[in-house]
């Protein structure tokens, strides 16, 4: 094997010539000696495994050149003085002073490549550290990012998940409220109609007493309550719409921080020797920011502030709404009571007759009561018997869409359609109960009637003030009711 940058020995195609014993022609030279390395040559020697490009293949010009305007014939050539005849054109201190001067140029050549290969693996050092420092560099500030993206997803989540626990709570609060505005159209209504069913009395039963004084002021404060739900209702809606705002905004703000931290994580964990790595040519001088960190900061904290301060409005609107909702309760539950106090003292004045008819239509209204009850529980019932036969046949029906083999007629299928034939005689026999006391209400109210007529026929005025008026405001809403608990 043969290393570059030391001397090789000298290969030849083939032996040189023997010395000539005669002239040379004087004519033109062969054309097969142009190829031929003269014996002579003092050209110094160069390895042939260096630049093939740069080889020489020197041949010897006619004599006629060197000797113009004479004839070939007459030419003579040039004979050493030497013994031997052979062509000499350099001295042998010559050839050392040659030798030595190719061993210093190489020695130079090896030093200077010497030189050039540590400042090359010096380069490549440095750019490989200049390289690992600038990734090590973008990675950590990549981590210090999704450290800040992490913070303010955390307070994010926090306030988002305030915020909603608060929205529910005022959420429920509206529901409230209007629960208890809709409850407050009972009352009102069976305070007219005592005040027209007073209307009806006959003879010197028709007077001004404290019961219609009773109903007027009841009237009055029912319609001054209303009003008053039905502000702070509106205040509510327009609160839940404040509030749905402010948790969009942090919904929103959140999706983008986990997008953001999606993308840079990602980022964060790429190396070299990730999969999926591609060049994006000038994608450096593309800059589609649209923040620094200050304003990317400021604007999540806007949107937490401006959270927390529309919770703080929620709060406190809904303290004042249950203290709206206890006071009206209260106020209303007082005028009722003082309005059934007055009329149970001027039943007991004007109720001298027919106590048995009484007892009888109370004992009717009572079953009415408890069998009206009981058709909503029924009907209730019903309703969920429905449900459970809708998810029963829903799942049949998605079964049905299972592909090829797996239209199975399995455990699963043949208890669901067991559930359903189930479900379809329950709701049968539920609703011939349901019909059975709807015809059992008709028939209690239809013996009402009756008992009614009786009392009209014997007692107009106690009819009014006890059947009537009192009948209708025993069907007043509790305070639980108008609270909106229930």
């Amino acid at each position: 094997m043969e290393l570059y940058g030391y001397p090789l020995k000298a290969k030849f195609n083939q032996p040189p010539p023997p010395p000539p014993k005669v002239l040379p022609a004087t004519g033109p030279m062969p054309a097969n000696y142009k190829s031929r390395h003269p014996e002579s040559a003092s050209t110094p020697w160069m390895p042939n495994s260096y630049y093939r490009a740069a080889a020489l293949n020197p041949t010897l010009s006619p004599l006629t050149e060197s000797f113009p305007g004479l004839p070939p014939t007459k030419i003579v050539p040039f004979l050493s003085e030497r013994p031997g005849g052979v062509f000499s054109r350099h001295t042998l201190d010559d050839w050392h002073r040659s030798n030595l001067t190719n061993y210093k140029e190489s020695e130079t050549t090896r030093h200077n490549a010497e030189r050039l290969r540590a400042d090359l693996n010096r380069a490549i050092k440095d750019v490989y550290q200049q390289g690992k420092r600038s990734q090590g560099e973008s990675t950590q500030n990549l981590g210090e990012r999704l450290n800040d993206i992490e913070y303010w997803k955390s307070e994010l989540c926090i306030e988002l998940d305030a915020m909603i626990r608060e929205t529910n709570s005022l959420a429920d609060m509206q529901k409230r409220l209007e629960r208890a505005l809709a409850d407050t159209e009972g009352p009102f209504q069976v305070a007219h109609k005592c005040l027209l069913n007073r209307e009806k009395r006959m003879g010197i039963d028709l007077v001004s007493d404290d019961v219609e004084k009773q109903l007027i002021t009841e009237i009055k404060i029912i319609r001054s309550c209303r009003e008053r739900l039905q502000q702070c209702l509106d205040t509510v809606n327009a609160q839940l719409m404040c509030n749905k705002e402010a948790r969009q905004e942090l919904e929103k703000d959140l999706a983008d921080k986990q997008m953001g931290h999606h993308i840079d994580s990602k980022c964060y964990q790429l190396k070299n020797t990730s999969r999926g790595l591609h060049f994006f040519k000038g994608v450096e001088r593309i800059d589609a920011t649209v923040s620094v960190p200050e304003t990317w900061a400021r604007f999540t904290d806007n949107n937490i502030f401006r959270s927390q301060s529309a919770r703080a409005a929620s709060a406190k609107l809904r303290a004042s709404t249950e203290s709206l909702l206890m006071g009206t309760a209260d106020e209303m539950w007082r005028q009722f009571s003082k309005v059934n106090d007055a009329f149970t003292s001027r039943i007991t004045e004007i109720a001298n007759a027919k106590s048995k008819i009484q007892t009888h239509l109370a004992k009717t209204r009572q079953e009415i009561f408890q069998l009206e009850t009981k058709i909503q529980v029924i009907q209730k019932t019903i309703r969920d018997k429905e449900v459970q036969l809708k998810v029963a046949q829903t799942r049949l029906d998605e079964r049905t869409r299972r592909p090829n083999v797996e239209l199975c007629r399995d455990a699963a299928q043949l208890r669901l359609v067991q559930e359903v034939n189930e479900i379809n005689e329950t709701l049968r026999n539920l609703h011939q109960c349901l019909r059975a006391s709807e015809d059992m209400l008709q028939m209690l109210v239809r013996s009402k009637g009756v008992l009614e007529h009786d009392l009209v026929v014997k007692n107009n005025s106690l009819f009014i003030d006890q059947e009537r008026c009192m009948g209708m405001r025993k069907s007043y809403p509790s305070t639980v009711q108008i609270l909106g608990y229930v």
